[in-house]
């Protein structure tokens, strides 16, 4: 499904630019955000592939809400129908919660609240119950940013694209693509304060300065081997909760070559954007989303030099 990408001069305009910002919809996607480009063919492959019909995910936010959809749409068009259990944690936040039990309105799906949602996803995996839907670690789901890097190629002499990242697949599979279509745009990730591996990674690959915002408030945190746990530390972008990125280094090789960077996003930073593209676009995008635009604000004001339009990835709640 294509979504919406289309240039905003205000926004240009406010950031220091003169080339054209686009802001890329996957919040307008039918799965819901960026995660549906890759969960519904992760589904696809195992039920068509490998014969399997039983999923289970461990998630509280958007990549529960693009395999709720996907299962759906699969279960309303064949008779053969695929089981999903989703697991969340108990400090799940009630927005979320209350998006997920809005959608739900099939019987093979089961919604289970866990005290830790991942280890029980684990357990059904490694009982055969079910086959486990992980991004992180999964290389099929890069495939499906395939076609997101194709929609984006069509942004006739594209300079860069700044992609809010927690396990990094988004950022991996659009690099995998953009050098199959013989393009190398920038390729930008922003994290938060409280998780930011593929960040360090890219400092250490790039052997470059540390992001502002990475050295001061800099919080030690717990390593959490999921990509949308919600009991990491808190930030107003909740999806960015990989603290372990076992993508880290691949990701950070593709920054590399592309000559992009890693940024972190403080909440004040976050806040700051999320009124300026309110102000200047008529948008009001989550705090997740913001992140890109926090991101291409600093690459602007850190020297970054663009030669054609850039893209920020609206990516869902």
């Amino acid at each position: 499904m294509k979504t919406i990408q289309m240039p905003y001069s205000g926004l240009a305009h406010a950031l220091g630019l003169q080339q054209d910002v686009f802001l890329k919809r996957e919040d307008q996607h039918k799965y819901g955000s960026h995660k549906g480009r890759s969960l519904p063919g992760m589904i696809k492959f195992y039920f068509k592939e490998n014969n399997l019909s039983n999923f289970v995910i461990s998630s509280s936010g958007n990549a529960a809400l693009a395999a709720i959809h996907s299962v759906q749409t699969h279960n309303r068009n064949n008779p053969e129908k695929i089981r999903l259990t989703v697991f969340i944690g108990q400090n799940i936040a009630p927005q979320k919660m209350k998006t997920i039990l809005a959608v739900l309105d099939d019987a093979n799906i089961k919604l289970e609240q866990v005290e830790r949602p991942k280890q029980s996803a684990f357990l059904m995996d490694k009982d055969g119950k079910a086959k486990l839907l992980r991004q992180s670690t999964d290389d099929n789901a890069l495939t499906g940013y395939y076609e997101l890097a194709e929609e984006l190629s069509k942004i006739p002499e594209l300079s860069a694209v700044f992609v809010p990242t927690s396990s990094g697949t988004c950022a991996e599979g659009l690099g995998e693509a953009f050098t199959q279509l013989g393009l190398n745009p920038q390729i930008h990730t922003v994290q938060t304060p409280a998780c930011h591996p593929i960040v360090d990674s890219i400092t250490q690959v790039t052997s470059s300065k540390l992001p502002l915002g990475l050295s001061s408030g800099r919080r030690q945190v717990t390593n959490y081997d999921d990509e949308d746990n919600d009991d990491t530390p808190t930030s107003l972008a909740g999806a960015i909760v990989d603290n372990v990125a076992h993508r880290k280094d691949k990701v950070a090789e593709v920054v590399k070559k592309s000559g992009g960077a890693g940024w972190i996003a403080s909440d004040d930073e976050i806040k700051e954007i999320i009124n300026l593209v309110e102000d200047n676009c008529q948008l009001k995008i989550s705090a997740n989303s913001a992140l890109s635009v926090v991101g291409l604000k600093k690459a602007v004001d850190a020297g970054y030099k663009f030669t054609g339009p850039v893209v920020c990835l609206i990516t869902g709640m």
